[in-house]
């Protein structure tokens, strides 16, 4: 019989895919387990697998179109004659499945309360609101309350059409003004209910009036012989989440010196060891991913993630380290990173980096983290303020290890130095906690033999 096939969830985190290419057309006979289309996510570049045996009858989801995790993508069927006229007509109003009801079962994480205003954050929890309705809430600075009630689709799911309705509502109403948004109009002589509010709820702010009566900014035209890069792919996915990253947390970030001379003397030790028991170069990323995971078991804080009114401690210790890739990076994740000794760390890092860089990372290589590192050290970066991860409370970026002159027992000798820079979120975390975190992870480098315990 013919049936949908659906946009699988390719991630834990998945909420939704855009269709980069179909690599099946209309009519082909397709066998389970053949690659039919690749999906873009907001970590990186999937194949979607067939599930099914049978035709490819309908392809519902054109290329470049961005659909929620479990809508129809196509209409399948066992024979070429099979009537599809009726799903043709329901594909339409077909509802796709919340990702979070398909997610997998996971190990419950423990929960810290939050304070926060009362009525706001009950609003918000009895919100049944799918991920595009919120973002387009977001866009149009729809309040979250105002949609409450308000949802048309299955069991009262608020949809982007709730949200267009509602902001459509607060448009047409008399506008909210500030007092000094007012007084310059008046004097400016705009009509202050032709002005389009940025503020919350549609508010007319000053500066929504002085934008109107400034006069017209035109974009500078390129310069002759000057090339145009389409901001696409992976480098858009890189673009919105550290946008996402920066503004969805208030970031703090803190550096400490940290005396990295024993940690190289005891790599050049353990190099022929682990690469004769793992197959692998021992590098100073993965002994700094062993102290870090180490450090975060000793504070649940940082290994946590906010959500509304609640802070999810994580129960696995799991790191991702950034590596560069063509037009952007990935993160994969080392799970369990503190219960590995540093010969797994090393040989795992490497196989993951390896997948990346040749475009072969799977979902599960992609999901999962609870905290990041990202290295800059190989390009003789000292300080940077690295970008949180979304749903991450902690990033550390590090700094190349160079050897300077310092001052010990009142002798000057040449020590190999390195920069630890711990962007937390603040909401999560005060300064204090966050320095102790930073302080351990120093003391786990600066004595690394503590490492192998």
């Amino acid at each position: 019989m013919a049936e949908f096939f659906n946009l699988p969830m390719l991630g834990q985190t998945m909420e939704e895919g855009t269709i980069t290419k179909w690599l099946k057309a209309e009519g082909d006979y397709i066998r389970r387990g053949d690659i039919i289309a690749e999906v873009m996510t907001d970590k990186a570049n999937l194949e979607v697998d067939a599930t099914f045996e049978g035709y490819l009858r309908k392809i519902l989801v054109a290329e470049g179109e961005t659909v929620p995790v479990n809508a129809p993508i196509a209409i399948v069927s066992k024979t070429l004659d099979e009537d599809i006229s009726s799903l043709l007509s329901d594909a339409a109003k077909a509802e796709p499945v919340p990702a979070a009801a398909q997610a997998e079962t996971r190990e419950p994480v423990r929960t810290v309360p939050v304070t926060q205003p009362t009525a706001t954050a009950t609003t918000e929890e009895r919100l049944f609101i799918s991920p595009r309705a919120r973002r387009l809430a977001q866009e149009k600075g729809v309040p979250l309350q105002a949609l409450a009630g308000r949802g048309t689709g299955p069991q009262g799911r608020i949809l982007e059409r709730d949200v267009e309705s509602v902001w459509q509502e607060l448009m047409s109403a008399k506008p909210r003004v500030t007092p000094l948004a007012e007084k310059v109009a008046a004097e400016a002589g705009v009509d202050v209910t032709a002005v389009a509010g940025t503020g919350v709820g549609g508010r007319v702010t000053k500066e929504d009036v002085l934008r109107v009566t400034a006069p017209p900014v035109t974009p500078a035209a390129p310069p002759a012989g000057a090339q145009v890069v389409k901001l696409a792919g992976l480098r858009k996915l890189v673009a919105e989440n550290v946008v996402k990253g920066f503004f969805s947390a208030p970031p703090v970030t803190l550096v400490a010196e940290v005396d990295m001379t024993e940690c190289v003397r005891l790599r050049e030790q353990l190099l022929p060891e682990v690469e004769k028991a793992y197959g692998t170069r021992l590098t100073y990323t993965d002994i700094i991913v062993r102290a870090t995971a180490r450090a975060l078991r000793d504070f649940p804080m940082m290994n946590a993630t906010l959500r509304d009114d609640q802070i999810l401690l994580h129960p696995d210790v799991n790191v991702g380290v950034a590596v560069a890739v063509e037009d952007g990076l990935l993160v994969p994740v080392v799970k369990n990173a503190d219960r590995k000794t540093l010969g797994e760390i090393s040989r795992e890092l490497r196989e993951l980096a390896e997948r990346a860089r040749a475009g072969k990372s799977t979902p599960d290589d992609l999901s999962g983290g609870t905290f990041t590192i990202t290295n800059l050290g190989a390009y003789d970066v000292d300080l940077f303020n690295p970008v949180l991860v979304p749903g991450q409370t902690g990033i550390l970026g590090v700094g190349r290890i160079a050897e300077k002159p310092v001052i010990r027992e009142g002798q000057v000798v040449a020590r190999h130095l390195m920069n630890l820079c711990l962007t937390f979120d603040h909401r999560v975390l005060d300064g204090a906690p966050a320095a102790r975190f930073l302080q351990r992870v120093k003391q786990l480098l600066e004595s690394p033999m503590l490492l192998l315990i």
